[in-house]
């Protein structure tokens, strides 16, 4: 029950739901139409906040640019790379394979990896939701199918398939590790989920080097879109459901980081 109200709830505080819980509020006060502007306009700001370029690029740099890798760095060494789930769409009808999601660059960047020489072996961690329903296929099996796409053989992959969340995506892929003698990873996930996720992986007793990828916006977007030219901030004055998407995702991540502080495990 704590799983599924931690992906429900949080969903009114998100720009979409919050606007929409406000607009309700008004509908419900016609009798008081001074609360009713008032929620409509709060409404609005939220709308335009949230959906606003520049807001959004400002609030995504403050996670996305915490592990930001060297230019010159090059491919890091480990035992082991650890990709967390969530990039990808199941095999089920009418879909004719696994196929990548709105971050499935984790499992893009986990071949490209291994394919350079990173580590030997992958891991990928992630378990099928219990509300999405019985015996679906897990994050983690689809992501296997998806590695070998990318020419990853199938015995240099090892499911962790009972991960439910970050918390346990750290807890489950420890116990392969530590069957496996593995202390030192490469750890694979979105450059807004990384904080919180290197945050609770290197709690544990690894060796953990962060990979991010799936980066919401690079560089030169924010020197394109804060650029003082009237062509540049008209289009970051009316928002668009892209932003909004982009916004809700790093919300979760403070969100995720101030739960996960409360139950104890940051």
């Amino acid at each position: 029950m704590f799983l599924y109200l931690s992906k429900f709830l949080p969903l009114f505080l998100y720009p979409a739901g919050l606007t929409f819980l406000l607009l309700a509020l008004a509908l419900l006060l016609r009798r008081h139409p001074r609360w009713q502007t008032r929620l409509i306009a709060v409404a609005l700001v939220v709308l335009w906040l949230g959906g606003n370029r520049i807001t959004t690029m400002a609030v995504v740099r403050t996670l996305e640019g915490r592990h930001i890798p060297s230019p010159n760095a090059g491919v890091p060494q480990a035992d082991a790379i650890v990709v967390l789930g969530g990039g990808t769409r199941s095999p089920e009808y009418p879909r004719p394979m696994a196929e990548v999601g709105e971050a499935g660059d984790r499992v893009l960047y986990a071949g490209y990896l291994y394919q350079n020489g990173a580590a030997p072996l992958i891991v990928v961690s992630g378990a099928a939701l219990p509300w999405n329903g019985q015996n679906r296929p897990t994050e983690a099996e689809a992501m296997v199918d998806l590695l070998m796409l990318t020419g990853v053989p199938r015995d240099a992959i090892v499911l962790e398939p009972h991960a439910r969340n970050t918390y346990e995506n750290a807890v489950e892929s420890l116990k392969i590790l530590d069957d496996l003698g593995i202390d030192n990873i490469i750890l694979v996930t979105s450059a807004l989920h990384m904080p919180r996720a290197y945050a609770i992986f290197a709690q544990l007793p690894l060796d953990v080097i962060p990979a991010p990828t799936d980066y919401a916006f690079t560089q030169a977007d924010w020197d394109l879109y804060t650029q003082p030219k009237l062509s540049a901030q008209l289009l970051n004055l009316v928002p668009n459901a892209d932003n909004l998407e982009v916004m809700t995702r790093a919300l979760k991540e403070y969100i995720g980081i101030i739960v996960y502080r409360l139950r104890g495990w940051l």
